[in-house]
């Protein structure tokens, strides 16, 4: 069995809190940030199920940043991670 530690992000939206995995693109959301954790958890699973049944798989994780150490994947160190402001 593949293990994938991934980072998940929640935040406020409305009345209603986001589940966000940026690394792969896959969000969901609840009425608590529990919640949309929950099923960010349950969205990512399902996710990975369909690049595993499609054979692409470990394509997709290391496109999307991450390492294969055994059998897990894990997200590469970030050097730095700024957040930077573009004034138009």
């Amino acid at each position: 069995m593949t293990k994938v530690m991934y980072k998940a992000e929640v935040f406020a939206e409305g009345d209603c809190f986001v589940g966000y995995c940026r690394e792969l693109d896959v969000s969901s959301f609840g009425d608590t940030s529990e919640d949309a954790k929950a099923s960010l958890q349950e969205a990512v699973e399902l996710f990975l199920e369909g690049c595993e049944h499609l054979g692409t798989l470990d394509d997709v994780l290391a496109e999307s940043g991450f390492d294969r150490c055994g059998d897990t994947w894990k997200l590469r160190e970030r050097i730095t991670e700024d957040r930077i402001a573009v004034l138009e």
